[in-house]
Protein backbone atom coordinates (compact mmCIF):
# COMPACT_ATOMS: atom_id res chain seq x y z
CA UNK A 1 0.00 0.00 0.00
CA UNK A 2 3.01 2.35 0.97
CA UNK A 3 4.72 1.74 -2.02
CA UNK A 4 1.61 2.16 -4.28
CA UNK A 5 1.68 5.86 -2.41
CA UNK A 6 4.59 6.88 -3.39
CA UNK A 7 4.12 5.69 -7.09
CA UNK A 8 0.66 7.74 -7.19
CA UNK A 9 2.94 10.84 -5.27
CA UNK A 10 5.69 10.59 -7.82
CA UNK A 11 3.38 10.68 -11.08
CA UNK A 12 1.41 13.27 -9.35
CA UNK A 13 4.32 15.00 -8.60
CA UNK A 14 5.62 14.48 -12.43
CA UNK A 15 2.70 15.80 -13.43
CA UNK A 16 2.56 18.89 -11.95
CA UNK A 17 6.29 19.70 -13.18
CA UNK A 18 5.39 18.69 -16.77
CA UNK A 19 2.01 21.08 -16.26
CA UNK A 20 4.75 24.05 -14.64
CA UNK A 21 6.64 23.42 -17.55
CA UNK A 22 4.48 24.03 -20.09
CA UNK A 23 2.93 27.25 -18.91
CA UNK A 24 6.32 28.45 -18.53
CA UNK A 25 7.31 27.91 -22.04
CA UNK A 26 3.58 29.29 -23.25
CA UNK A 27 4.94 32.77 -24.62
CA UNK A 28 3.90 35.24 -23.61
CA UNK A 29 3.23 34.95 -20.17
CA UNK A 30 4.13 38.13 -18.70
CA UNK A 31 3.54 41.66 -20.28
CA UNK A 32 5.15 42.43 -23.36
CA UNK A 33 7.19 45.68 -24.47
CA UNK A 34 6.12 47.38 -27.75
CA UNK A 35 8.30 50.08 -28.97
CA UNK A 36 6.71 52.47 -31.86
CA UNK A 37 9.64 54.08 -33.92
CA UNK A 38 7.34 57.28 -33.77
CA UNK A 39 5.86 60.05 -31.95
CA UNK A 40 2.29 59.76 -30.42
CA UNK A 41 0.11 60.06 -33.47
CA UNK A 42 2.39 58.94 -36.41
CA UNK A 43 1.77 55.64 -38.20
CA UNK A 44 3.53 53.39 -35.95
CA UNK A 45 2.67 54.68 -32.88
CA UNK A 46 -1.27 54.25 -34.08
CA UNK A 47 -1.11 50.91 -35.43
CA UNK A 48 0.93 49.60 -32.94
CA UNK A 49 -2.04 50.73 -30.19
CA UNK A 50 -4.54 49.33 -32.50
CA UNK A 51 -2.62 46.13 -32.52
CA UNK A 52 -1.34 46.04 -29.10
CA UNK A 53 -5.32 46.08 -27.60
CA UNK A 54 -6.16 43.04 -29.96
CA UNK A 55 -2.96 41.08 -29.08
CA UNK A 56 -3.64 41.84 -25.50
CA UNK A 57 -7.21 40.21 -24.87
CA UNK A 58 -6.21 37.30 -27.47
CA UNK A 59 -2.89 36.54 -25.50
CA UNK A 60 -3.74 37.19 -22.03
CA UNK A 61 -1.08 39.54 -21.45
CA UNK A 62 -0.75 43.25 -21.65
CA UNK A 63 0.66 44.66 -24.94
CA UNK A 64 2.30 47.98 -23.18
CA UNK A 65 2.99 50.39 -26.14
CA UNK A 66 5.86 53.11 -25.79
CA UNK A 67 6.98 56.16 -28.10
CA UNK A 68 10.49 55.53 -28.89
CA UNK A 69 10.65 58.65 -31.67
CA UNK A 70 14.03 60.74 -32.42
CA UNK A 71 16.84 59.91 -34.86
CA UNK A 72 14.16 59.13 -38.06
CA UNK A 73 13.42 56.14 -35.58
CA UNK A 74 17.46 55.05 -34.94
CA UNK A 75 16.56 55.01 -31.21
CA UNK A 76 14.46 52.58 -31.08
CA UNK A 77 16.24 50.25 -33.95
CA UNK A 78 19.46 50.53 -31.43
CA UNK A 79 17.24 49.08 -28.28
CA UNK A 80 15.24 46.55 -29.88
CA UNK A 81 18.62 45.29 -31.50
CA UNK A 82 20.50 45.18 -27.96
CA UNK A 83 17.16 44.00 -26.38
CA UNK A 84 17.59 40.29 -25.09
CA UNK A 85 15.37 37.95 -28.07
CA UNK A 86 12.72 36.38 -25.51
CA UNK A 87 9.95 38.54 -27.28
CA UNK A 88 9.13 40.27 -24.59
CA UNK A 89 10.33 43.56 -26.54
CA UNK A 90 9.08 44.40 -29.93
CA UNK A 91 9.67 46.73 -31.83
CA UNK A 92 6.85 48.49 -34.87
CA UNK A 93 8.72 50.68 -37.20
CA UNK A 94 8.57 51.64 -40.54
CA UNK A 95 11.06 49.94 -43.54
CA UNK A 96 11.85 53.29 -45.04
CA UNK A 97 13.33 54.39 -42.19
CA UNK A 98 15.20 51.14 -41.61
CA UNK A 99 16.57 50.92 -44.34
CA UNK A 100 17.17 54.78 -45.24
CA UNK A 101 19.20 55.05 -41.76
CA UNK A 102 21.13 51.80 -42.13
CA UNK A 103 22.42 52.98 -45.47
CA UNK A 104 23.14 56.88 -44.28
CA UNK A 105 23.71 57.54 -40.66
CA UNK A 106 26.78 56.85 -38.58
CA UNK A 107 24.20 56.38 -35.97
CA UNK A 108 22.72 53.34 -37.23
CA UNK A 109 25.12 50.72 -36.11
CA UNK A 110 23.16 47.94 -36.82
CA UNK A 111 22.09 45.65 -39.94
CA UNK A 112 18.70 43.74 -40.84
CA UNK A 113 20.87 40.33 -39.50
CA UNK A 114 20.35 41.72 -36.23
CA UNK A 115 16.05 41.93 -36.11
CA UNK A 116 13.76 39.47 -36.32
CA UNK A 117 11.35 40.46 -38.57
CA UNK A 118 7.74 38.52 -37.53
CA UNK A 119 5.58 40.22 -39.93
CA UNK A 120 4.54 42.92 -42.33
CA UNK A 121 1.68 44.75 -41.16
CA UNK A 122 0.69 47.59 -43.53
CA UNK A 123 1.86 49.50 -46.62
CA UNK A 124 1.70 53.61 -46.20
CA UNK A 125 1.94 54.99 -49.72
CA UNK A 126 2.66 58.25 -50.16
CA UNK A 127 0.78 60.85 -52.56
CA UNK A 128 1.85 63.82 -55.02
CA UNK A 129 0.60 66.59 -53.55
CA UNK A 130 0.75 70.65 -54.80
CA UNK A 131 -0.66 74.11 -53.58
CA UNK A 132 -3.86 75.38 -55.79
CA UNK A 133 -1.81 77.88 -56.68
CA UNK A 134 0.20 75.46 -58.91
CA UNK A 135 -0.95 75.62 -62.60
CA UNK A 136 -1.31 71.99 -62.84
CA UNK A 137 -4.08 69.29 -62.59
CA UNK A 138 -2.56 66.22 -63.78
CA UNK A 139 1.12 64.82 -63.09
CA UNK A 140 2.09 65.03 -66.62
CA UNK A 141 1.59 68.87 -66.70
CA UNK A 142 3.18 69.46 -63.54
CA UNK A 143 6.15 67.55 -64.78
CA UNK A 144 5.84 69.77 -67.93
CA UNK A 145 5.35 73.06 -65.57
CA UNK A 146 8.76 71.99 -63.35
CA UNK A 147 11.08 71.43 -66.95
CA UNK A 148 9.99 74.94 -67.74
CA UNK A 149 11.27 75.97 -64.79
CA UNK A 150 14.55 74.21 -63.69
CA UNK A 151 15.33 75.05 -60.03
CA UNK A 152 13.00 77.37 -59.53
CA UNK A 153 9.94 75.53 -57.86
CA UNK A 154 10.32 73.82 -54.67
CA UNK A 155 9.69 70.72 -53.02
CA UNK A 156 9.69 70.07 -49.27
CA UNK A 157 9.97 67.11 -47.10
CA UNK A 158 10.56 65.55 -43.47
CA UNK A 159 13.51 66.36 -43.73
CA UNK A 160 17.02 65.54 -45.66
CA UNK A 161 17.11 61.88 -46.63
CA UNK A 162 13.66 61.49 -45.33
CA UNK A 163 11.60 58.86 -46.96
CA UNK A 164 9.34 62.09 -48.72
CA UNK A 165 13.20 63.86 -49.89
CA UNK A 166 14.21 60.16 -51.70
CA UNK A 167 11.10 59.83 -53.25
CA UNK A 168 10.88 63.25 -54.98
CA UNK A 169 14.49 62.57 -55.94
CA UNK A 170 13.63 59.10 -57.50
CA UNK A 171 10.83 60.96 -59.22
CA UNK A 172 12.84 63.78 -60.82
CA UNK A 173 15.84 61.13 -61.77
CA UNK A 174 12.81 59.25 -63.46
CA UNK A 175 11.24 62.71 -64.97
CA UNK A 176 14.01 64.89 -65.31
CA UNK A 177 13.20 67.61 -63.82
CA UNK A 178 14.78 69.75 -61.11
CA UNK A 179 13.69 71.36 -58.05
CA UNK A 180 14.33 72.94 -55.00
CA UNK A 181 14.48 70.81 -52.16
CA UNK A 182 13.03 72.76 -48.85
CA UNK A 183 13.60 70.04 -45.44
CA UNK A 184 11.49 70.72 -42.88
CA UNK A 185 11.74 68.89 -39.31
CA UNK A 186 8.84 66.33 -39.66
CA UNK A 187 5.64 65.35 -42.34
CA UNK A 188 3.49 67.73 -39.92
CA UNK A 189 5.90 70.83 -40.15
CA UNK A 190 5.61 69.94 -44.23
CA UNK A 191 2.39 69.63 -44.35
CA UNK A 192 2.15 73.17 -43.01
CA UNK A 193 4.69 74.59 -45.43
CA UNK A 194 2.64 73.21 -48.35
CA UNK A 195 -0.46 75.24 -46.82
CA UNK A 196 1.30 78.54 -45.96
CA UNK A 197 2.74 78.79 -49.46
CA UNK A 198 5.84 78.20 -48.79
CA UNK A 199 6.76 75.31 -50.70
CA UNK A 200 4.55 74.21 -53.85
CA UNK A 201 5.07 70.79 -53.86
CA UNK A 202 5.48 67.97 -51.86
CA UNK A 203 5.22 63.94 -51.18
CA UNK A 204 3.64 63.16 -48.26
CA UNK A 205 1.94 59.97 -46.42
CA UNK A 206 -1.68 60.05 -46.66
CA UNK A 207 -2.97 60.16 -43.34
CA UNK A 208 -1.00 63.70 -43.05
CA UNK A 209 -2.92 65.55 -46.34
CA UNK A 210 -6.46 62.95 -47.21
CA UNK A 211 -8.22 65.77 -45.34
CA UNK A 212 -6.87 68.54 -47.42
CA UNK A 213 -6.84 67.05 -50.66
CA UNK A 214 -10.98 66.26 -49.92
CA UNK A 215 -11.22 70.40 -49.08
CA UNK A 216 -9.19 71.19 -51.81
CA UNK A 217 -6.44 73.18 -49.87
CA UNK A 218 -4.12 70.64 -51.48
CA UNK A 219 -4.10 69.15 -54.66
CA UNK A 220 -3.80 65.57 -54.96
CA UNK A 221 -1.83 64.66 -58.34
CA UNK A 222 -0.68 60.62 -57.62
CA UNK A 223 0.11 58.02 -55.27
CA UNK A 224 2.96 56.44 -55.27
CA UNK A 225 2.29 52.42 -55.46
CA UNK A 226 0.68 50.20 -58.36
CA UNK A 227 -2.64 50.37 -56.78
CA UNK A 228 -5.03 53.66 -56.26
CA UNK A 229 -5.62 54.20 -52.50
CA UNK A 230 -9.31 53.61 -51.05
CA UNK A 231 -9.08 56.34 -49.09
CA UNK A 232 -8.47 58.43 -52.85
CA UNK A 233 -9.80 56.73 -55.50
CA UNK A 234 -10.42 59.78 -58.02
CA UNK A 235 -5.95 60.15 -57.53
CA UNK A 236 -4.66 58.05 -60.09
CA UNK A 237 -1.19 55.82 -59.63
CA UNK A 238 2.29 57.66 -60.74
CA UNK A 239 1.79 54.51 -62.95
CA UNK A 240 -1.44 55.06 -64.77
CA UNK A 241 -0.05 58.77 -65.23
CA UNK A 242 2.95 57.62 -67.71
CA UNK A 243 5.69 56.91 -65.27
CA UNK A 244 5.69 53.05 -65.76
CA UNK A 245 6.64 51.10 -62.93
CA UNK A 246 6.82 53.90 -60.42
CA UNK A 247 6.22 51.83 -56.70
CA UNK A 248 7.49 53.65 -53.27
CA UNK A 249 6.09 52.89 -50.30
CA UNK A 250 6.58 52.44 -46.47
CA UNK A 251 6.10 49.42 -44.85
CA UNK A 252 5.22 48.84 -41.73
CA UNK A 253 5.82 46.01 -39.39
CA UNK A 254 6.63 44.36 -36.30
CA UNK A 255 10.26 42.97 -35.43
CA UNK A 256 11.81 41.53 -32.29
CA UNK A 257 15.84 41.14 -31.24
CA UNK A 258 17.81 38.53 -33.90
CA UNK A 259 17.32 34.96 -32.32
CA UNK A 260 13.77 35.08 -30.69
CA UNK A 261 12.54 31.56 -30.87
CA UNK A 262 10.18 30.84 -33.68
CA UNK A 263 7.54 28.83 -32.23
CA UNK A 264 6.83 32.56 -30.06
CA UNK A 265 7.45 33.73 -33.53
CA UNK A 266 4.84 31.90 -34.84
CA UNK A 267 1.99 32.27 -32.36
CA UNK A 268 2.21 36.50 -32.48
CA UNK A 269 1.93 35.84 -36.14
CA UNK A 270 -1.36 33.47 -35.77
CA UNK A 271 -2.49 36.00 -33.59
CA UNK A 272 -1.83 39.58 -35.43
CA UNK A 273 -2.81 38.00 -38.49
CA UNK A 274 -6.56 37.22 -36.66
CA UNK A 275 -6.17 40.45 -35.87
CA UNK A 276 -5.90 42.04 -39.41
CA UNK A 277 -8.78 40.08 -40.64
CA UNK A 278 -10.97 42.23 -38.39
CA UNK A 279 -13.39 44.16 -40.29
CA UNK A 280 -12.81 47.17 -37.87
CA UNK A 281 -9.07 46.84 -38.14
CA UNK A 282 -9.66 46.72 -41.81
CA UNK A 283 -11.71 49.93 -41.63
CA UNK A 284 -9.36 52.14 -39.54
CA UNK A 285 -6.72 51.39 -41.52
CA UNK A 286 -8.58 52.51 -44.99
CA UNK A 287 -9.55 56.07 -42.95
CA UNK A 288 -5.89 55.82 -42.37
CA UNK A 289 -4.58 55.31 -45.83
CA UNK A 290 -2.70 52.40 -45.03
CA UNK A 291 -2.92 49.04 -46.88
CA UNK A 292 -3.32 45.90 -45.12
CA UNK A 293 -0.60 43.48 -45.89
CA UNK A 294 -0.12 39.82 -46.06
CA UNK A 295 0.55 38.35 -42.81
CA UNK A 296 4.42 36.68 -42.33
CA UNK A 297 8.23 37.00 -43.02
CA UNK A 298 9.00 35.79 -46.77
CA UNK A 299 7.25 39.28 -48.14
CA UNK A 300 8.23 41.65 -45.49
CA UNK A 301 12.15 40.55 -45.76
CA UNK A 302 12.08 40.76 -49.22
CA UNK A 303 10.49 44.24 -48.80
CA UNK A 304 12.80 45.23 -46.19
CA UNK A 305 15.62 44.04 -48.62
CA UNK A 306 14.85 45.79 -51.67
CA UNK A 307 14.53 49.07 -49.82
CA UNK A 308 18.07 48.59 -48.78
CA UNK A 309 18.76 48.77 -52.48
CA UNK A 310 16.57 51.37 -53.40
CA UNK A 311 17.77 53.77 -51.09
CA UNK A 312 21.24 52.89 -51.30
CA UNK A 313 21.39 53.81 -54.77
CA UNK A 314 19.65 57.49 -54.06
CA UNK A 315 21.69 58.09 -51.20
CA UNK A 316 24.85 57.06 -52.68
CA UNK A 317 23.61 59.68 -55.72
CA UNK A 318 23.35 62.34 -53.54
CA UNK A 319 25.80 62.30 -51.57
CA UNK A 320 24.02 61.61 -48.37
CA UNK A 321 25.77 59.09 -46.37
CA UNK A 322 27.44 59.62 -43.29
CA UNK A 323 28.84 56.40 -43.26
CA UNK A 324 32.47 56.15 -42.02
CA UNK A 325 32.94 54.11 -45.01
CA UNK A 326 31.45 55.59 -47.59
Amino acid sequence: MRCGAIYLTIAIGAAIVSVTAQAQEQYPNRPVHVLAAAAPGGNPDVLARLLSQRLAEILGQPFVVENVPGAGGILAAKRIAEASPDGYTLMLNDSGALAININMSADATYKLKDFTPITALATVPTVLVIIPSVPANTVNEFIALAKSKPGMMSFGSAGAGSIHHLTMEIFAERTGIKMLHVPYRGGTALVNGLLTGEIQAGWSGLPNVISHIKAGTLRGLCVSVLKRALSLPDVPTCDEAGIKGFDIADMLGLQAPAGMSPKSVERLQIAIAKVMRESAMAERMESLGMALQENGTANYVRFMQDDLDLYAKVIDRLGLSRKASK
